[in-house]
Order: C-alpha cells, then structure tokens, then sequence
C-alpha cells in the first residue's frame, strides 16, 4: 500500500488497476488515501464508494475501508498489498457525499473518516441482500444524469413518471412565487416562519411552518429532484412527516434517524441510492444522505443545539448544509421563527437572501415584568395577576400552554439552614426531586440522599431553590381543580393535546400540538432561563419563547412573565431578526463568534503550546490563553478571521497528527510513565464564550 492525493490526475505506472482507498481507522495520521492493487478475480467488483478489506501492518491484521476511486498505479515501485475482499457490492458513498465528507473534514481540522461514521449506517446483511434482490427485479431505466458543477443551478431533468410525480403545489403564506423561484434557480436564504397551527389533513395538525417546507417540498419533487429536510428532533420529524404525507404522493419519503432501528435506518439510506428522487426527511445527519439531483436542502430552527454534531469533527449541521450547496448548486434554505447570529451575518454579507412571508403579523405578545401576582396560588406557581386571569378565562374555551424551564419536580435543592447548595456524597453532584413523595437523588449519579447530611452546617432539612414542571403543575393543580393536568417534558413525552380545556405543562422544546392553537400560552421562569452563563443564551431564550408562542391560536394572549428589554420587544413585535441583527454589532465589536470563527485547543501544556505557537502568525489570528482546563490539561481559545480558516485548520491538523504520531503509551508497571493526554481540536464550540 502507499499514500495517494485524491485529488491529483492519475498518475502514469506500469499500468496495473490500484483501488485508493480511506481506511476506518480513528488515527488521525491515516486520513488519507492508500493505494492497493486490485486482483484480478476481483477487478469487476472493486468500484468507487464499495466497501472492502484490506490488509494493514503486519500479523494479518484487515481493516475496512472505502473505495474512492480506482485508477493506474504510480511511480511507487514497490509491490502493493492486494485488497482482501469486497464486503459489499453496493455503491454506499457517493462521490458528492465523499467530496462533502473531505470539505467538512478539513474545514474542522478533523479526519473524513469521522465525518463518514455518521453519514453511511453500518452494514445489515439481510437488508442489504433484499434491496439487492428488489433491484435486480426492477428493468433498467436510463443512466442518472451528471451532477452540476459547484456553484450553479442543476439542470433541468428530464419529466418524472407521472405515476410518482407529485402536482404542483404552491407554498403559501409568501409572495407568490419567491419560494419556487429561489428553489427554481438554486438560491440561498433565509426566512421567518408563519406562526400558527394548521391541519394538514382531516385530524391532523402541525406547525404551520411544516407545511411551508412540505409544499417546498413537493415543488422540488414535481421537478424532478431531490430535497432534503433536516430538523432537530423527532418531534419535528413527526410533524413534518404528517405534513409532507398530505401533499406528496406515498413512497416519496426517506425517513431517517437514530430513534430508527438499524435495519429500518440502513433501509432508509438505501433507498435514497435509487434513481428516483425521494424528499429525505431527517435530523442532523440526514443532510449528508446521498440524493439523485439534489434540488433543495432546507433547515428548519438552524440554531437549535441538536443541529450540532457531539462527536468529531464536530460539525453543525447549517456549516455542512452551506458546504453542500456550494458544491451541489441546489437551493438552499433555512427556516425558523426566530435567527441565529450565525444566518443574520449570511444575510448581511449578501451570502443569504432574506425572505419575508407575506404578512409578517405575530402572535399577541403581553410582557408582564412589572406587574406582580397577586392572588395566593397564583404567587405559588409565580404567574402575575394579567397572566392569571388570561389563563382562567382561556381555559373556559380550550387548552393553556405553560412553559416553564426545567423539567423534574425541584431541579435543585438546598440546606435549609445555611442555604448552600445540597450536593450528592457520593460524587459531589447537585440533589433534586423527581417527584413529591420521591426522596432525594442526586442529578449526575442518581444516587438517593435519604440520610443526607449538610457538609456546612451539619443540617438535615432541604428547602427547594428552583420549581420544575411537576411542581409547577401541581400547584396549578390546586389553584384550578376540576382542570386537567398534562405534563409534557423528556420522560413524558406528548406529542399532541385535544382541543378542550386543560393545563399542559412543558419544558422547553417539549410543547405538544393542540388542534386550532392553544387559547392562551403563559411562558415563565423567564429571569432563570436567562440566568445561563453563555454568550447564546439571548438568542437560545428568544427561540424558545418564538416556538412556543407559535403555537397560540390566532390573538390568543401570549403571556411573557418576568422578562423586559431588547428580547420582550422582539417577541412583542415578532421582529426576531432585531435582536439577532443587535447581537452582531456587539459581537463585532468584541471580536466574540460568529463576528469571527474560534476554536478549542486542549491537551498537555506543550503540545497545545506548540499548536498555538503554528498559528500565531497567521494574518487575523489572535490567542486567549492557555489556560487550566481538566485535571493535567489546558485549554486554548484561537480566533481568527473567516479568510483565514483553511490555514488554521491546516495548521492545527498538523499538530493533532504530530501529537498522535509521537505520543506514546505508558509501559505497566509501578513508576511507569502516564501517557500524554491526547490534543483535542474544536471549531465553532457554540458553548466557548
């Protein structure tokens, strides 16, 4: 085996067939092709993006890889390993996916492997022989055509089948043609969603913001292509899978996520390997499933967190969506009731366009922080008197929606004597309740603090420092008997309420459907979300209450309680791109993301020295820190300037794969030295400031 560049014109040889190939490997110095030859037996199998194993090292030791290209042997004049075998003859990467693989790799200084972990499911064998055995029923249709160059529109295809074309259907709530148009001629923007419910087909209601990318949807299907929707949960999967079922035709979806098993979500990527375009519909992996002449990839509510990936390279899944496109040229769009800092700069800098729907009229919006309750039960569940009455005379019509923002019964509690916070004994975690006649337990390790004892003053009696959605929802339970009572949060998942009165209870996030709209939505805890140490939690806020508020019937109160400022006149005014324009200019003038990019270095002192030291000299690259992180670790912060992020990735890869090539492993042994904590890289950590 040898090195390869992906990238170079094959190269002239003795003319024997070589398979380059990117091996499964998590070592950082192997993220790079390898040549192998190609034996004869096995030359009509060996194609670009099959799996294979392959020799590697000594002792028989084979690995899995990916073809990526087959080609003529270099001028490496040393006798090549042959490939082992084919594991597959299915063609699972793509070359667009293997391109977008590289590009999201190198823009994170992380290895494609990674990235490739996450965009193609493991194999399942008996999935895989039943698409085979499908496939080879079905008649030859006509070649697909070639993708377009990056950058620009793809072409117009050739008509679908009417059997399985979907009519035009128009998006509404916008200016007539704008969506099509943009989708028409592969354009990028940004758009507010319309607030509201609406019912999509006898029974069913969802977000009015799910049928605008459904009807996005089937227009791109109709023109023959292929559109991919990613959302942050299966909440949104849900609704948005009942919207596009009312206007597409059945079997256009691909639904694919990780609540799927591995056989139904290995099922899912492989019909999406098919010649007919599908409407993809997934969470944040989803915009890396391979899709016959992609026409549109849409996002909907970019800036939540779980667009974000936790594993390397740590890619959002709006940074692989604007990579995508401008190698694909389809369209692009993100759509959302509030905007991340991150798409308003796209829209300055004239990269998005901004598309307003076509009456920008919001929910009604009542900010309460100066008015007080007054009523007993009322200050217990601390709702003020406007907010009160709006949610009693509301429940006479139908459901009231109160989001509060944590879940649990008393998410923290604390001495009752001294007032220190009530830590586990066992690992030093924070206590809580799950329930009312729960005993304390402890939120990291579950531990139960039955015969808890405080470490400061020696007290035995807890007090409650924050109220959770239980207790919230029993208090309201008394100051309103003969209510029904809903809890709606992670362990009580709900996902649709019926349209008459009743208290629904939910954490952020968790807000369940009531068909219509609720008749009055009351948001609280407004002062504790906001108490969050970061530099998003305005916007987070904002995007929570934009949600929530969408989801009220038309002029339904909306109460906001406890919160003034920039971000009440926001929602009041439902002009959420303000705040995220307001945000920017103090972000500018910080120098804080996404004014400019950053990035984590954490490791050993010498190693993230040395990686730090790389890239100082770099145009528009300043350093914060190191400083101390982890137990025996240090932690930098690099920021740098959007032009100069090739060369920082660049730069700061080098040190991983320097760092991985020379550390080494501690002998056993008493006195035997400890290894060298590994270097770890992270771009656009949303949680670095």
């Amino acid at each position: 085996m040898t090195a390869a560049d992906p990238l170079a014109s094959p190269p002239g040889g003795d003319g024997s067939v070589v398979a380059r190939v990117a091996l499964d490997s998590p070592l950082p110095q192997l993220d790079r092709l390898f040549d192998y030859a190609v034996p004869p037996e096995l030359a009509g199998s060996i194609v670009p993006g099959v799996r294979v194993k392959v020799p590697f090292r000594s002792a028989g030791r084979l690995s899995d890889a990916f073809v990526v290209e087959v080609g003529t042997a270099g001028s490496y004049e040393g006798a090549l390993s042959p490939v082992d075998s084919v594991v597959s003859p299915l063609v699972v990467l793509t070359p667009e996916v293997w391109r977008l693989a590289r590009a999201v790799a190198d823009r994170g200084a992380g290895s494609a492997i990674d990235v490739l972990r996450f965009a193609i499911p493991g194999r399942q064998a008996r999935v895989e022989k039943a698409f085979l055995a499908a496939a080879d029923a079905r008649p030859a249709g006509p070649a697909p055509a070639d993708p377009a160059p990056a950058g620009t529109a793809p072409a117009d295809p050739a008509p679908a089948d009417p059997e399985h074309a979907a009519g035009p259907v128009p998006v509404t709530g916008y200016p007539a043609g704008r969506w099509e148009g943009a989708i028409d001629t592969g354009a990028r923007w940004a758009s507010a969603a319309l607030p509201g419910v609406v019912e999509c087909s006898p029974g069913v209601w969802v977000g009015r913001w799910a049928l605008t990318l459904a009807q996005a949807a089937a227009h791109t299907l109709a023109g023959g292509r292929s559109a991919i929707l990613a959302v942050p949960d299966y909440r949104d999967q849900d609704q948005l899978q009942a919207a596009l079922e009312s206007v597409l035709p059945a079997g256009s979806v691909a639904r694919t996520d990780a609540r799927q098993s591995n056989p139904d979500r290995y099922r899912a990527f492989l019909s999406c390997l098919g010649e007919e375009p599908r409407v993809i519909l997934g969470t944040r992996s989803a915009v890396y499933a391979p899709a016959r002449r992609l026409g549109l990839i849409a996002l909907w509510d970019e800036g939540d967190p779980l667009h974000g990936e936790p594993l390397a390279p740590y890619a959002h899944s709006r940074d692989v969506a604007l990579l995508r496109q401008e190698q694909s040229g389809a369209a692009l769009a993100f759509l959302g009731h509030s905007r991340s800092t991150e798409v308003e700069r796209l829209v300055e800098i004239g990269w998005l366009r901004d598309l307003a729907p076509s009456s920008p009229a919001g929910p009604r919006v009542i900010p309460t922080v100066q008015q007080a309750a007054q009523d007993g039960f009322a200050q217990l569940a601390r709702i003020p008197s406007t907010a009160w009455r709006a949610a009693r005379e509301a429940l006479e019509s139908g459901p009231v929606l109160v989001q509060v923002a944590r879940p649990g019964y008393a998410p923290l509690l604390a001495c009752q004597s001294c007032g220190q916070a009530a830590r586990c004994n066992r690992c030093n975690g924070p206590l809580g309740k799950s329930s009312s006649s729960g005993a304390p337990s402890c939120g990291w390790c579950g531990a139960l603090a039955a015969d808890w004892r405080c470490t400061h003053c020696s007290g035995e009696r807890l007090r409650f420092v924050s109220v959770g959605a239980g207790r919230t929802a029993e208090e309201l339970g008394r100051a309103f008997p003969g209510v029904r009572v809903v809890v709606a949060d992670g362990d009580r998942p709900v996902q649709e309420v019926p349209a008459r009165p009743a208290l629904v209870i939910a954490t952020r996030g968790a807000e369940p459907i009531a068909p219509g709209g609720y008749s009055a939505v009351l948001l609280l805890d407004g002062e504790r979300m906001l108490a969050r140490e970061s530099l998003r939690v305005g916007e987070d806020c904002l995007r929570w209450w934009s949600n929530a508020a969408s989801l009220a019937a038309p002029r339904a109160p909306v109460m906001l309680v406890g919160v003034g400022g920039p971000l009440a006149r926001a929602l009041n005014t439902w002009r959420q791109a303000d705040y995220a324009r307001g945000e920017l200019v103090d972000r500018r003038a910080l120098r804080f993301p996404p004014a400019v990019r950053a990035a984590t270095v954490t490791g050993a002192a010498d190693p993230v020295a040395r990686a730090v030291d790389d890239v100082r000299g770099i145009r528009g690259v300043d350093v914060l820190g190191p400083v101390d992180a982890d137990t025996g670790t240090v932690r930098a912060i690099v920021r740098f300037d959007y032009g100069s992020g090739s060369e920082v990735a660049s730069a700061l890869r080098s040190a991983v794969v320097q760092n991985a090539s020379t550390r080494r492993k501690g002998t056993p042994g008493k006195g035997a030295p400890r290894p060298q904590p590994s270097l770890r890289v992270r771009f656009d950590d949303p949680e670095i400031f």
